[in-house]
């Protein structure tokens, strides 16, 4: 099933990712994961690229994998790591496959990169074009409500993203947040663009309190004083902060549904019982 009939049919949606292992000996314990949080009937599941694309080979197996197991595939597929001809040959494996969501990234400059080099698509709205023009996928595309890193002004980053959706985005799906007013605000922002295609709200349970700090760092993604606060009391006690950054994340989510965004995509980092705690908190929420 296409993600964005699914999106747009008003009822609340809960999803999840995954990523490919990093060594090819991992490719069984990644299958148990999909099989385990398969098993807790998220809407949708999204397998990355690989950090790189160095993982990326086992994205088309995962997601076939996936779909196995009853539930509905999104691949990621980024420009960074991909010429245009290795673009061709994905999307053909995709078809076989029978994999009809992408979700189309630039990706991740690597240090000490040539890109774009002539072979490669410059830009993730190139990359939808070319996607669009080449099959009847389903195309998601990522969006970033306090701005991506490397843009200057919110609002050429919102002109950037209505590119993708005039280059043929069905949906798109945010970068994690820690406040939901900066959704709120960027959502209102976005419709005051032209842009109305469905909006997932992508939510990472925090369960290492340094981890996340880098990785904000990275993202340029802000942490409202309330969740350092956690961060900071319980960052020598990982049981402690495995069941507050769950229970931050069940708090942001069922602020977003009463809020009316129904679409949550939870980033699980390959944790199973992350997936299946927060469900369970859910369930009639969204049961």
């Amino acid at each position: 099933m296409k993600i964005c009939e699914r999106l747009k049919s008003g009822r609340v949606t809960v999803s999840c990712e995954l990523f490919p292992p990093k060594k090819d000996g991992e490719l069984d314990h990644v299958c148990e994961v999909v099989r385990d949080i398969a098993a807790l009937k998220p809407d949708f599941m999204s397998v990355t690229y690989g950090a790189g694309g160095g993982t990326s080979i086992n994205t088309a197996r995962i997601a076939e994998e996936i779909e196995s197991r009853g539930v509905t595939a999104l691949a990621h597929l980024t420009c960074v790591s991909s010429t245009k001809d290795e673009v061709a040959r994905i999307l053909e494996e995709l078809k076989e496959k029978h994999i009809e969501n992408i979700l189309a990234l630039r990706g991740d400059i690597p240090k000490d990169s040539d890109f774009p080099s002539p072979g490669h698509y410059r830009y993730a709205s190139e990359l939808v074009a070319q996607i669009k023009a080449r099959g009847d996928f389903c195309i998601g595309a990522a969006c970033y409500p306090e701005g991506h890193i490397e843009c200057a002004h919110k609002e050429d980053d919102i002109d950037y993203l209505k590119r993708k959706v005039e280059c043929g985005c069905d949906f798109l799906t945010t970068q994690m947040f820690f406040d939901n007013n900066i959704l709120y605000n960027f959502l209102y922002r976005i419709l005051a663009k032209g842009i109305n295609v469905p909006v997932v709200a992508g939510i990472m349970p925090v369960t290492n309190s340094r981890q996340i700090k880098r990785i904000c760092a990275l993202s340029g993604t802000e942490l409202p004083p309330r969740f350092k606060a956690i961060a900071d009391k319980f960052a020598d006690r990982p049981a402690a902060m495995k069941q507050a950054g769950i229970a931050y994340a069940t708090e942001q989510i069922i602020d977003l549904i009463s809020n009316g965004v129904n679409s949550i995509h939870i980033y699980t980092m390959n944790k199973p019982d992350i997936a299946a705690k927060i469900m369970e908190n859910l369930s009639e929420i969204i049961g």
